[in-house]
């Protein structure tokens, strides 16, 4: 029922509520402009309208060409009924590595995301020996301010194609997932699970 962003949003107000309540000062908390209701209602009659179709028209031509499926070598065969066990390892850049990073992308004039997205596509695409990747990555769905201190589940996963055909330099791919980046932003309202809906990509 909430996203990350929402959570921020819950434990400050808990502690303002908190610090208010140790001071003896009765204080109420701002009024939202908005209610997550009034979100509901809004994208449901944006989701019967005009603009969901040019939304449509977009995610659909660019993931036209997308298989979707990377074969990736793994340690062990894939398990005959999915599990949903995992896990997960954490590394951390040494602060020159990040910093260096931190310039590439000044000088290509993108985000340090940008720059390590752009990395992990190529390693996937080196690893399932592709010409093109495909990563869904996540976005706060929060364009408009009156949505930064509503509480809800307002995220939205974005499926970013990276094309890697002719090993392309390293630069031109940033450009090029730059500009993909930038686009899809601007078309980041419509929910991945209705393009899956629509697209219905082989699925394993």
């Amino acid at each position: 029922v909430s996203d990350g962003w929402s959570l921020g949003i819950l434990l400050n107000e808990m502690a303002a509520r908190y610090r208010a309540h140790k001071s003896g000062d009765a204080g109420a908390l701002p009024r939202l402009p908005l209610q997550y209701a009034d979100y509901a209602v809004w994208q449901r009659d944006w989701l019967s309208g005009d603009e969901l179709q040019r939304q449509l028209q977009y995610w659909s031509s660019l993931l036209a060409d997308s298989s979707g499926v990377l074969e990736l070598p793994t340690d062990r065969p894939r398990p005959a009924e999915q599990t949903y066990k995992g896990a997960s390892t954490l590394r951390v850049l040494n602060p020159e590595l990040h910093r260096q990073l931190q310039q590439l992308a000044v000088h290509q004039k993108c985000t340090l995301y940008m720059v390590l997205l752009a990395a992990f596509d190529v390693l996937l695409g080196r690893w399932a020996a592709a010409d093109e990747v495909v990563v869904g990555t996540p976005i706060a769905g929060r364009k408009h301010t009156e949505l930064e201190g509503m509480i809800g589940f307002l995220s939205n996963t974005l499926a970013l194609p990276a094309r890697l055909e002719g090993d392309p330099a390293f630069n031109r791919l940033l450009a090029q997932l730059k500009a993909t980046a930038l686009e899809a932003y601007g078309h980041q309202e419509l929910p991945f699970e209705k393009l899956v809906e629509v697209l219905q990509p082989e699925r394993t």
